[in-house]
């Protein structure tokens, strides 16, 4: 690290869990972030000022009017833009140092196993269980580490899997169906501030994972009641019979 990178991270490289050596584990990471939209933005905009050494966006979509009232990595200067481009822009004002791969593509097939496997810790931050599914299958192949949240009316979710570790759960052994996404924003609303909650919460835990500090939510899912707020934990177990990470006998 330079002089002005030391000063720059220099309020997380005093605390013990991060110190010189979790900042430079942060400034040599790939990350991947499936979504540029509520969760996406704050979760890329922290992990760039964090530090984080190169982060690839994939997103298909644009900028539209109705994004603006949570998706904060976008202005009203950006409608019509596409998303992968906005969210570039706003990072390397953040952090002209940061890597930032825009994709606007959908990330599937063949492209998906690439990236994965090229990733150090994937933030499924897309909003529908189809994308959701496929993330995870490649996670689980290659052994990936997986960032998953959700945010939904005044809900929301996250957790942590890491394929081939602690026993770790897949996203499948949580749900068991990829049918058709019936309960999204668009149909269902969201309230501001929870995207922003939990996307923040991935980036921490995703910097958790690349820094091997503290204890990530592997095995655990959080949820928050933001009308109530009050946060939960349900304890998680990796599914003998899960389609995609279970151990099928004979």
């Amino acid at each position: 690290m330079n002089d002005q990178q030391l000063l720059r991270y220099s309020r997380q490289i005093m605390l013990p869990q991060v110190d010189i050596t979790g900042q430079q584990k942060l400034l040599a990471a790939k990350i991947l972030i499936v979504g540029a939209g509520g969760l996406g933005s704050p979760a890329a905009m922290y992990l760039a000022a964090a530090g984080v050494g190169q982060i690839t966006i994939y997103d298909d979509d644009r900028v539209d009017l109705t994004n603006l009232q949570r998706q904060i990595a976008h202005g009203s200067a950006d409608i019509g833009l596409d998303k992968v481009i906005s969210t570039l822009n706003t990072l390397k004002n953040i952090n002209p140092d940061v890597r930032v791969l825009p994709r606007k593509a959908r990330l599937q097939d063949d492209l998906l196993d690439r990236e994965v496997a090229d990733a150090d810790v994937v933030l499924d931050c897309s909003d529908n269980f189809a994308t959701r599914f496929a993330v995870n299958r490649a996670c689980v192949a290659h052994h990936t580490a997986l960032v998953s949240g959700a945010a939904i009316r005044f809900e929301g979710q996250i957790s942590v899997f890491t394929p081939g570790r602690n026993d770790s759960p897949c996203y499948n052994c949580l749900y068991q169906s990829d049918g058709e996404e019936l309960q999204n924003c668009a149909r269902n609303g969201v309230i501001a501030p929870l995207t922003g909650v939990i996307g923040s919460i991935q980036a921490l835990e995703a910097m958790k994972l690349i820094m091997n500090a503290g204890e990530c939510l592997t095995g655990r899912l959080l949820i928050l009641d933001g009308l109530g707020m009050e946060w939960q934990t349900l304890r998680l177990k990796k599914n003998p019979a899960c389609p995609t990470c279970g151990v099928t006998t004979a």
